[in-house]
């Protein structure tokens, strides 16, 4: 095999397919990335069996041909190469040399035929949606995923889709996000339960453009993402998704209408008195057009006030502070209106047209006062 390709090209590559490449893994053969020439593309590839990532770089091919390569090694010396062409050449034993100008590096490759290529998908049903609007999505409802996998499901996002709307929801246990993307076209009933894992990796390589597109694919138990000249295909989490519709609800006692830049600095300001680890919730009493923040801590306490419209009753109530915070940050309202039913009821900070809802637990009270 023999391909030449300039420094870019090859980097930008191995930096999508590396995200792929598992950390820990009893298989060498997925510590490597797949160049398979064999064709007239060169495409690049990793694998680690859930997550499978494939994308395809510009150059020329002088010799057809396929090599894995150790990835981390692989991405070191591209990373480090000088940024001209880049040339690299295997020879029957799998001895691959890669030189770029007055460089030359000569490592061992292993057979391409030992790698596990992404698993073929049907490609009968699919979304499209802009890569923006998904980008956007995951990185405001990634972060209320679970981080353990004592439940699977809640490491991972629904992804529903009704007629000409996807709705994304993730939960951990104490708060629950939720975000709709209105779809250009109108499709069937699908839900699906994706890997945060695949979120989080597929955002890193999404451009982020309004008018690039993504097509998502559904099989029973994969998903797939094409857009560019890139394919994500990872593995679905089985099992039947909470009842979310359940645990939210309509009725309130209090609404509260705040600024949210002031709210969101506010809370910002009272957990510089919390160390990282304790478990100090912030105290919101809400009376009429007002709405007091408190916070005690061993190094020492904060109250704030803060101009509200009000609603209702007036009630006290403690949340965890980072809950808070990761909700209002991805907001991008100037006012939002927060919807509580009492001290020991979970809160929903959510729009008129419910684009996105918010829903968070508070801080036993009891707890609070001890």
């Amino acid at each position: 095999m023999k391909i030449v390709c300039s420094k870019s090209n090859l980097l930008q590559g191995v930096n999508i397919v590396s995200k792929a490449v598992p950390s820990k893994t009893t298989m060498s053969i997925l510590e490597c990335i797949l160049i398979d020439a064999t064709s007239n593309e060169i495409k690049l590839i990793a694998n680690d069996m859930e997550l499978g990532i494939e994308t395809i770089i510009e150059g020329d091919i002088e010799d057809r041909g396929i090599i894995a390569i150790d990835a981390k090694i692989f991405s070191e010396i591209v990373r480090k190469l000088p940024d001209n062409e880049v040339t690299i050449e295997v020879d029957d034993n799998f001895k691959t040399i890669i030189s770029c100008e007055k460089s030359k590096f000569n490592i061992a490759g292993k057979s391409g035929e030992d790698f596990s290529y992404l698993p073929y998908i049907e490609k009968n049903y699919f979304i499209s949606v802009s890569q923006f609007a998904l980008k956007e999505t995951i990185r405001q409802t990634i972060f209320s995923t679970a981080m353990n996998d004592n439940n699977k499901l809640m490491t991972g996002e629904l992804f529903e889709i009704n007629s000409n709307t996807l709705k994304m929801v993730s939960l951990d246990g104490h708060r629950i996000s939720i975000r709709k993307i209105e779809l250009k076209d109108h499709y069937d009933q699908k839900k699906v339960v994706v890997p945060g894992k695949t979120l989080v990796e597929l955002s890193k390589i999404l451009s982020g453009e309004m008018d690039d597109m993504v097509n998502m694919f559904f099989t029973e138990n994969h998903i797939v993402f094409e857009f560019d000249k890139t394919t994500v295909v990872s593995r679905l989490i089985e099992g039947e998704y909470f009842k979310i519709d359940q645990m939210l609800s309509s009725d309130y006692e209090t609404k509260v209408k705040i600024n949210k830049k002031e709210f969101l600095n506010c809370i910002d300001r009272a957990t510089l008195l919390v160390k990282e680890g304790d478990k100090k919730p912030i105290i919101i009493n809400i009376t009429d057009g007002n709405m007091e923040l408190k916070i005690n801590s061993a190094l020492g306490s904060m109250n704030e006030n803060i101009d509200i419209e009000k609603i209702g009753k007036d009630i006290i109530i403690g949340f965890n502070p980072k809950f808070l915070i990761d909700a209002l940050r991805v907001i991008d309202e100037e006012e939002i209106n927060i919807y509580l039913v009492n001290s020991k009821a979970p809160c929903f900070i959510r729009d008129d047209e419910e684009k996105y809802i918010y829903l968070i637990l508070p801080v036993n009270f009891n707890a609070i006062n001890n």
